[in-house]
C-alpha cells in the first residue's frame, strides 16, 4: 500500500509520523505543505474522505491561524469559503495528513494510524 504523506518537513509532530511510517515498512509519497499546498479539489475530496467536519483541518494551534482571528471567521464561512482559505496557504492546515485508499487520517494520533494502517 503506498500512501500521500502531506506534512511539514519542520514540526515535530510529522516528524513522528514519518518515523512511524518508516518503522512500519509503509511506503508513502512524501509531499510539503507549504511549498505544495493541496488545492481545492483536493481538500474538498479529503473532507469528505475524512468523515470530519471541515474545521478539523484547520491548524487552530498555528500563528497563522491566531493572527487572522479564524477562531471568530469561520462561525460566518461557507464550507466552499472554508476550503477556498484553506488551499491559500498550508500553514493554515492541520497536519500532517495521510491519504490512501478512500481514507484520509488528520493530525497523528497514533492509535488511530495504527488501527488504520
Amino acid at each position: 500500500m503506498e500512501c500521500l504523506f502531506v506534512n511539514y518537513p519542520k514540526c515535530s509532530t510529522c516528524k513522528k509520523a514519518k518515523t512511524f511510517l518508516e518503522d512500519k515498512k509503509i511506503k508513502f509519497i512524501d509531499r510539503d505543505i507549504v511549498n505544495d499546498t493541496p488545492s481545492y479539489d483536493e481538500l474538498k475530496k479529503w473532507i469528505g474522505m475524512s468523515n470530519k467536519p471541515i474545521n478539523k483541518f484547520f491548524n487552530t494551534s498555528g500563528i497563522l491561524y491566531r493572527q487572522m482571528e479564524l477562531s471568530k471567521k469561520l462561525l460566518n464561512m461557507s464550507d466552499e469559503e472554508k476550503i477556498k482559505l484553506l488551499s491559500s496557504n498550508g500553514m493554515l492546515i492541520k497536519r500532517p495528513i495521510l491519504v490512501f485508499d478512500e481514507k484520509v487520517l488528520i493530525g497523528f494520533k497514533i492509535k488511530e494510524w495504527e488501527e488504520e494502517l
